[in-house]
């Protein structure tokens, strides 16, 4: 009797081909692919969009300023603020369409800010205040300004600083912070400038002819506008001495040269004429029956 004995085949497995893991892999991801594809394809059109967009009002805008007349570093920090402000937002608009939560882009520039802000304030300040002082225009560069213990010509406004050249050529820098919260005083703001001086004759000597001199000598002064109208009137009576003082106009790059011709004139007439000008004294009284 013959037995069959019937071996069950064994069923061994085919390795797969590495392609078609890839193809399968492709399948899966297809779908985020062609989305984060279609994102990188908006994002990359909005930068080049925005950018350009920003590029013309640019332009705009800088003929905008020049029509306004506004300082030429006002001009250059205006523009520079405005075009950082247009291409942060384009770059913002491109990281949202890319999938970036705009809270975080929104709270990372807001720490960026405040730690700048922190370690920049007193620059910040200057900037400010230079800012403030080319958009008011207390003075412009060439003026002649006091500005608490400092005084001398603008030679530069700057956005942090303002340059002073004093009258013996010293070299003056004034963070524009400082000049914009103090008190300036513009002595070339307008084209005319009053002469105010004050002299002083002792009691003994005639007033009459002390006043009739000085009226001479400003009617005389070629620098001295006549039309404008001098004066020269007793405006004390001083301790020691008689006070005048004498007014007159003239134009304001004149005004110092005219100022010290005037002065000297007044000494030599004053000697030619016998018009004491006091020194200060001090007279000491004895008692005899302290001595």
């Amino acid at each position: 009797m013959a037995i069959k004995i019937g071996m069950a085949e064994a069923q061994v497995p085919v390795p797969r081909l590495e392609g078609s893991l890839v193809l399968d892999a492709l399948k899966i991801w297809a779908p985020g692919l062609r989305a984060f594809f279609w994102r990188v394809l908006f994002a990359v059109l909005i930068l080049f969009v925005g950018f350009r967009i920003a590029r013309v009002l640019g332009g705009i805008l800088k003929k905008t300023f020049l029509k306004m007349n506004l300082e030429e570093n006002v001009n250059k920090f205006l523009l520079s603020v405005i075009n950082a402000a247009m291409y942060a937002l384009v770059v913002f608009m491109a990281a949202e369409k890319l999938g970036v939560p705009s809270a975080s882009i929104v709270a990372l520039m807001g720490s960026a800010g405040v730690a700048i802000g922190l370690s920049l304030k007193e620059s910040l300040s200057n900037v400010a205040g230079g800012i403030l002082i080319m958009l008011t225009r207390p003075f412009v560069i060439q003026d002649y300004i006091v500005c608490g213990d400092v005084e001398g010509t603008v030679q530069d406004i700057g956005l942090v600083y303002t340059v002073l050249t004093t009258v013996d050529n010293r070299k003056v820098t004034i963070p524009n912070g400082t000049v914009a919260n103090a008190t300036v005083v513009n002595a070339t703001a307008q084209e005319k400038r009053q002469l105010d001086l004050e002299v002083q004759i002792s009691y003994a000597s005639d007033l009459k002819r002390a006043k009739e001199i000085l009226c001479d000598i400003l009617e005389k002064h070629p620098q001295v506008l006549c039309e404008d109208g001098t004066r020269v009137f007793v405006k004390e009576l001083g301790e020691n001495a008689v006070i005048l003082g004498m007014r007159g106009w003239m134009m304001k790059d004149e005004y110092w040269p005219a100022r010290w011709d005037i002065i000297e004139s007044i000494k030599l007439r004053f000697d030619e004429e016998g018009i004491v000008i006091p020194l200060r004294q001090l007279v000491v009284h004895q008692d005899r029956d302290m001595a």
